[in-house]
């Protein structure tokens, strides 16, 4: 695959600068280069454009015989946190993963972690609860919140697109 920055001249193209985009945007971007990347994997990919709840892309395999539901999540951020929900503790199956996104400098291929529902779950259940436990630098008790993160640190899932052939 050719990017902009392949053919393009340096001075045309700060390849150290990160677009600014809104959040819907963001997502968005990271909706469609991931249903692009499942495409050149073999997937027959949809976008489902919002339509469907907690469900971003459906994938299937051209012979019918695998077919995933996929939430994306995406950040702009140099940083591969991204923020989720309580909601995404209880969201699971065996053909549910989550592909999460970070866009890079304009002109380059962004990072994919392809993770399956049950891990999503799970990290985000035990880091709250984890986070939750230990008081704040004052000494405080945390207030319990909806907001969840996920960070996969040791880069597991990083290009893993292999965990789609189940």
């Amino acid at each position: 695959m050719r990017f902009l920055s392949d053919i393009l001249p340096p001075h045309w193209l700060n390849q150290t600068q990160m677009a600014e985009l809104s959040h819907g945007l963001t997502g968005v971007a990271g909706e469609y280069y991931a249903a692009a990347e499942l495409s050149r994997r073999g997937f027959i990919a949809t976008v489902t454009i919002r339509n469907a709840e907690r469900i971003d892309i459906m994938a299937s395999r051209p012979d019918g015989k695998r077919t995933l539901q996929i939430q994306v999540k995406t950040i702009n951020s140099p940083t591969p946190k991204w923020i989720l929900t309580e909601k995404n503790e209880h969201h699971r199956g065996p053909d549910f993963f989550y592909i999460m996104v970070r866009l890079g400098p304009i002109g380059t291929r962004p990072d994919f972690y392809i993770v399956p529902s049950e891990v999503v779950a799970e990290y985000v259940r035990t880091s709250h609860a984890t986070w939750l436990s230990r008081p704040k630098k004052d000494g405080s008790d945390r207030k319990d919140s909806s907001i969840r993160n996920f960070e996969d640190k040791e880069c597991r899932f990083k290009e893993a697109w292999e965990q789609l052939d189940g």
